[in-house]
C-alpha cells in the first residue's frame, strides 16, 4: 500500500507502506492509486464545477501533504541561516540542508559533494554555459582550461530542446566563438542514434540534450549518445527534468558529466533545482555567481573560493525548499520509481490508442507501443491548442498548452502550438477516460464537423 497521510506529523509520511518495494507488484493498483491520491489536497479542487482532472504535471506538480508538513515544520521550528551561525539552531538547520543534499544524491546515483543547489533547473543549465564562458575568458587558472572553447570549437544540441537547454548555449557560442550545431528530429519529433553520430564530431566540445522530451515524450538513447560525445573527447550536459520525477535515475551509471532538474515537477516545491556535476569537473568550473557562502578568504584585491558545491551557492541559501525537496524524494521512493513508470506508461498508451480514435488529432512522438514518459501532445485540426485548453478546462480538465518553451521543435513540425496531457502517479485511468470524451467533443464544439 502507497503511503497515505491524512494529519501525519511533519516531514514523515504514513507507515502504511509495509512491503519493500520488491514486494510488491510493478504497476501501481487502482487501489493504491486512490489511496496516493489522498495525500494531494489539491486533487480535491472544484473547477469550473468540476472535479479536478489534473493533467499538467509536466508543467509542475501537485505536493502531498507530507512534502508541506516537511516545509512547514523546519519554517517552524529550525529555521536558520545555514553554514554561518555557532548557535544551536543555526546548526540543525545547516544539518538539516545537508541531510537533504545527501538525500537527493543517493536518489540519483551521485556522491553529496557533486550536487548543487540552484533555483531551478534552468538556473543549473546557466549556471554550466556561464562557468564555461568564463573558464574560456581566463578564469579558474590551470585546472579550468580544460572547458575553455576556440572558434571552430561546436557545441551540440537537438531541434527538440526546451529553450532551456537551448539558449544558454546559443549565448555560449556567441560569447566564444564556437558553433552551435544541432541534431535534427524526424517527422514525429524524435532522432536516432545514427542522427547524433552524424553531428557529433572531433570538434565537438559539448553534447546537452534532454533525457526525455516534454513535447513528444521521447526516450533518448542516453548511453548512445554519452559513448558518442566520450569518444570525442566532449563533455555530455543532461537536461533530467522530465527524467528525474518519472523513472529512476543512475546518473553515474549513466555517465553524464552533468544533468539538471527542478524540484517542482517531482512533487517538490518551486524555487529550488539541482545541478549534479562530476566531482573533479565541480571543482575545475569556475563560479559566474559570486558573494557570500561560496568563498575562503576575501581581500581588497581578489578572492578565492571554496570547493564544490559551495563554491557555486552564493548568498541566502534555499534551505526550507532542500528540506521539502528531500521529503518529495522520499515520498517517490517509497512508492517506487519502477512503478510510477510502470502506471505512467499504462496511461500514456491510454491516450495514445483514445486518440488515434478521434478524427483530426495529430499526436506527435513515439507511436502507440513505442515506449515514451507519460506525456501525450497532440493538435486539433482546425482547432488551436489554446481554444482547446479552454474547452478542456471548462470541464474541469487541466492541460498544457502553447509550444512548451520549444518553439523550433514546433516549426520543424509545421505546427504553432500543441496540447498536452501529461501524466504523474497520482493520475487515475478514469481521468484520462474523461479528457478523451472531452477531447472527442472539442471538434463538434467549434463547427469543425
Amino acid at each position: 500500500m502507497p503511503p497515505h497521510s491524512s494529519g501525519s506529523s511533519a516531514g514523515t509520511p504514513s507507515d502504511t507502506l509495509t512491503e519493500s518495494p520488491a514486494d510488491r507488484e510493478t504497476e501501481l493498483t487502482d487501489r493504491e492509486v486512490e489511496l496516493i491520491r489522498r495525500d494531494f489536497p489539491g486533487l480535491d479542487a472544484i473547477v469550473n464545477g468540476e472535479p479536478l482532472a489534473y493533467l499538467d504535471s509536466g508543467a509542475t506538480a501537485q505536493r502531498p501533504r507530507s512534502v508541506l508538513d516537511a516545509e512547514r515544520d523546519f519554517l517552524e521550528n529550525s529555521n536558520a541561516a545555514v553554514h554561518r551561525g555557532a548557535h544551536t539552531l543555526a546548526g540543525l538547520a545547516t544539518e538539516a540542508y545537508e541531510d537533504a543534499r545527501a538525500t537527493v544524491a543517493a536518489f540519483v546515483g551521485a556522491d553529496p559533494d557533486e550536487i548543487v543547489w540552484t533555483s531551478n533547473a534552468t538556473d543549473a543549465l546557466n549556471l554550466v554555459a556561464y562557468g564555461i564562458a568564463n573558464a574560456t575568458h581566463g578564469r579558474g587558472g590551470a585546472a579550468a582550461r580544460v572547458f575553455a572553447l576556440a572558434p571552430g570549437d561546436e557545441i551540440v544540441v537537438t531541434e527538440a530542446e526546451h529553450h532551456a537547454n537551448l539558449i544558454p548555449w546559443q549565448e555560449l557560442a556567441a560569447v566564444t566563438g564556437a558553433r552551435l550545431r544541432y541534431i535534427a528530429v524526424n517527422d514525429r519529433g524524435t532522432y536516432e542514434v545514427a542522427d547524433a553520430a552524424s553531428v557529433i564530431t572531433e570538434r565537438t566540445r559539448i553534447v546537452a540534450f534532454a533525457h526525455v522530451s516534454n513535447v513528444t515524450g521521447f526516450v533518448a538513447p542516453v548511453a548512445e549518445i554519452v559513448a558518442l560525445a566520450h569518444a570525442r573527447g566532449a563533455l555530455v550536459v543532461l537536461d533530467a527534468c522530465q527524467a528525474a520525477p518519472h523513472r529512476r535515475l543512475d546518473l553515474a551509471a549513466l555517465d553524464v558529466d552533468f544533468a539538471a532538474f527542478s524540484g517542482h515537477k517531482m512533487l517538490g516545491p518551486t524555487g529550488i533545482g539541482v545541478l549534479y556535476g562530476r566531482a573533479e569537473l565541480l571543482n575545475a568550473l569556475p563560479p559566474f555567481r559570486t558573494g557570500g557562502s561560496m568563498i575562503t578568504t576575501v581581500t581588497m584585491e581578489g578572492a578565492e573560493f571554496l570547493p564544490a558545491p559551495q563554491r557555486f551557492e552564493a548568498g541566502t541559501q534555499p534551505v526550507s525548499q532542500a528540506v521539502a525537496l528531500a521529503e518529495a524524494i522520499r515520498y517517490l521512493e517509497l512508492v517506487g520509481m519502477d512503478r510510477i513508470a510502470a502506471h505512467e506508461d499504462t496511461l500514456a498508451q491510454r491516450m495514445l490508442a483514445g486518440l488515434a480514435e478521434i478524427p483530426g488529432i495529430h499526436v506527435v512522438g513515439p507511436e502507440l507501443g513505442v515506449p515514451r514518459a507519460g506525456l501525450v501532445s497532440f493538435d486539433v485540426a482546425g482547432v488551436h491548442a489554446h481554444d482547446v485548453g479552454q474547452f478542456l478546462d471548462a470541464q474541469g480538465i487541466a492541460v498544457r498548452v502553447g509550444h512548451h518553451c520549444a518553439q523550433p521543435l514546433h516549426r520543424r513540425l509545421g505546427l504553432t502550438a500543441t496540447t498536452r496531457a501529461s501524466t504523474y502517479l497520482y493520475t487515475t485511468e478514469a481521468e484520462v477516460d474523461r479528457f478523451l470524451a472531452a477531447v472527442a467533443g472539442v471538434r463538434p464544439y467549434f463547427g469543425e464537423l
